[in-house]
Order: C-alpha cells, then structure tokens, then sequence
C-alpha cells in the first residue's frame, strides 16, 4: 500500500522529481557539447598538420565533411536531450516523500548543490536548498508556532541554543555520523542545550550564505518559545566560514542575536583556504592554456561560488565582488575578519598523524584541510584566534570532526554555562 503525504509534499515531491529528471538530460546535453570541443580540438590539430604538408589538396574536402557531420551530430544529439529533459520535468511525478526529505535523496541534493547550487538558484531551481532549520528529516519553519510545536513550549523549552552549520556538500545529517550520539543530543542531555539543525546550498557564495544565517538566527531568537540566554554556533569546515560570516553581517546590521552569542566553535574550517580548491582552481589554469584541454577546463571553472570561496576563505560579498579575474593563476588574498569580541571562539583541527609537526600532518593536515588554515594563522594572515582556544586532534581526519569523544569534552567543558541551564 502506497502511503501518500500532504497535499504540500506531494507538490514538492513533484517539482524535485520533475527537476531532477530535467537537470540530468540537460547535463547530458552539456556533456555532449563538452566532447563535442575536444573533438573539434584534436581534429583541427590533425587537419592542420595535414594542411601543411602535399596532401591538403586532399585533406581540405575531407576536413568540410568531417566538420559537418560531426557538428551536426553533436548539436542534434545535444538539442534533443534538452528537448528531452524538458520533456521528462514535465511528466515525471515521483511517488512517496519529496527527495530532500529522504537520507539518500538529501545526500544527492548536498552534493549537488555543493557542485552547481548557484547555477540551480540563479535558474529558480527546486532542487536548490534554502537557508533553514531541519528536524528529524523535516523543515521547520521560522514561526513562533512551528519552533513550539518543533522545540517545546515555554514550560519545556531551552534558553540555550546550539546551533550546527554543516560543511560543503554536507547536510544537518552529517552531525549524525559514527555509531554514538551526536554532539547535539549529548550536549541536551550534560547541560540542557538545544541543538538546532541548519541546511543550506553550500554551492552559493558564503557571504550571501552568511547573510541568510543572520535573518535566520535573527529569527529565532526572536520567536523562540522562551527568552534565549545564551547561543552558540558549531560550524564544521565551511560552516565555520558561514557563521564567522554571519557573525560579520550582524555586526553591521546590529542584529539582536549577537548580544546572546556566547562561542563559536570552528571544526575543521578553511578559515585561509583548502589546498583541493586551490589545486583545481591551478588545474583549470593549466588546462585553459591548450586548445585540445580547454573544454576540460571549462568543465572545472563551472565549479560553484562556494568551492572559490574556498581558495582563499573568503567570507565578505565585497572580496569576490572587486575580484574582475577569478580564472586568473593568482588570486588576491581575502579580507581577514575577526569575530566578535565579546565571545569566545573555538577551533579544532586534525591531522592524519599523531603529532601536528610530523611532515606528513604538515603537508596533508586532515586530509582536505591544513592546520594553518585551521587555526586561522600563518606568516600572511590572522583572524583573531588564541592559541589556548584551539584543539588538536591526531591520527583523525576531517569527518573525524563531526562526532568525537575528545572534542566533545573539551568544548562541553568550555561552552559549559556557568550555572547549568535546566528546561
């Protein structure tokens, strides 16, 4: 038996079906035309050789038709997998809950976004993520009644918020990860904190993601069923950019969340940049240079505005905005911002080998972050961290961070309130 949801889900079942179906032929059509110029590559250096030399009498005719039909298979084949993509968004319906509400379908979507969400929400795409709070599988929306119904009444609820902001191509899932409980539930259950659960499109721009977070923050403070007393943000690899983002909006906008921030945790974050960005960022370069790997790196620099953010760390709009060469080999470094002065901020980072100065730890760090970047210092820059604010955690590597026994204790330790807060 089928069990069907609300009329609201099954519309949104509907359109994430029906946009999944069109996004993979259209991007089979991409490819189409991708193959389609290195094979005019590799022709036009074979044609060209020959035009050199007593056979282009013969080459010449041969290099028209060759053109011709070939063009004109890649364009029909192209053209008619965008014809079908629409074709298929607008019959495909899809039968049970709406793929972001599933643990298969949600991982997908994270990853999708993380490679081409600004693309998806340039284009007004369903499958782009919106800035939001997710329980148990479900959205919640910022409303003082469904933040009742969600988190407790007045009489139940906490004043403590523990807010978690994943990392890119990650979603609030991801702070379930290892066989014990999270960070979250443990820390409900040592100091009667309530973790709330963040989703976004890690494939937007970090500082419009920063944005978000501070309305949404905003709001919650706001309509919480009981005064908040005290708020901290848990940030995991570009979540911690997020919420240093975040942190620098409000400050701006003066927004009413910042007086209550008592920590921000960073675990694992890029804070000065991650070496696999910068490597495809130089890999696109170098590519670019040939005609017969061009296409290839254009394929790269099609890679999302949350995955350049993370060549340098970038977390201010105006860094990336006065940035009028972004495919250039070298890029300016990004503004150091510092966080608020009146909380305290944590960091954690690891390396796959038990001591931080072993060669391989230095050069691999956790695997897609360094130590550095993770401590938010070296010879050229310096967000503001303490050194006796930081944590080092060894032989683990960057999901290590998600849920661990060690980082657990210290940060309870430290984001501990003085006097225990009780529901």
């Amino acid at each position: 038996m089928i069990d069907c949801s609300s009329d609201a889900g099954d519309a949104q079942r509907r359109e994430e079906s029906r946009a999944l179906a069109h996004l993979g032929l259209t991007e089979l059509g991409k490819a189409t035309r991708g193959v389609s110029k290195v094979h005019r590559a590799i022709a036009t250096g074979v044609f060209g050789t020959l035009g050199r030399t007593p056979l282009r009498t013969w080459t010449e005719p041969t290099r028209a038709v060759h053109d011709a039909i070939s063009e004109g298979v890649y364009t029909a084949t192209a053209q008619s997998l965008d014809t079908a993509g629409g074709v298929a968004g607008s019959v495909v319906g899809g039968w049970g809950r709406p793929p972001s509400h599933t643990v298969p379908g949600a991982l997908g979507l994270a990853v999708l976004n993380g490679l081409i969400g600004d693309e998806l929400t340039a284009a007004g795409s369903p499958l782009a993520a919106s800035m939001g709070v997710w329980h148990e599988g479900r959205p919640v929306e910022p409303t003082a009644e469904a933040l009742r119904t969600t988190f407790g009444e007045p009489a139940t609820a906490s004043g403590h918020l523990v807010v978690f902001i994943h990392g890119l191509m990650e979603t609030e899932l991801a702070w379930n990860a290892g066989e014990d409980p999270g960070y979250g539930p443990r820390l409900g259950e040592d100091i009667g904190a309530c973790p709330v659960y963040i989703r976004y499109n890690s494939g937007r721009h970090i500082s419009d993601n920063g944005q978000d977070l501070d309305r949404l923050l905003t709001s919650l403070v706001a309509l919480w069923p009981v005064p908040v007393r005290t708020l901290t943000l848990v940030g995991h690899s570009m979540g911690g950019l997020v919420l240093r983002s975040a942190c620098h909006s409000a400050s701006d906008g003066h927004s009413q969340w910042l007086r209550v921030l008592r920590h921000t945790v960073c675990l694992g974050t890029p804070h000065l940049g991650a070496p696999l960005a910068r490597g495809v960022h130089a890999a696109a370069a170098a590519l670019h240079a040939a005609p017969v790997t061009r296409p290839f790196a254009n394929l790269l620099r099609r890679r999302s505005s949350g995955v350049r953010d993370l060549h340098h760390g970038t977390v201010l709009a105006r860094d990336w905005e006065r940035n009028t060469a972004p495919d250039k080999w070298f890029q300016p470094l990004s503004t150091d911002v510092w966080l608020p002065a009146h909380a305290q901020h944590l960091y954690v980072v690891a390396t796959v080998t038990r001591s931080r100065r072993h060669i391989v730890g230095m050069i691999v760090g956790d695997g897609l972050v360094l130590t550095g970047s993770g401590r938010g210092r070296n010879r050229r820059r310096h967000i503001g961290y303490l050194a006796d604010d930081g944590l080092h955690i060894g032989r683990s590597h960057h999901f290590t961070l998600l849920n661990d026994d060690t980082i657990y204790a210290w940060m309870l330790d430290r984001v501990r309130p003085r006097h225990q807060i009780t529901a």
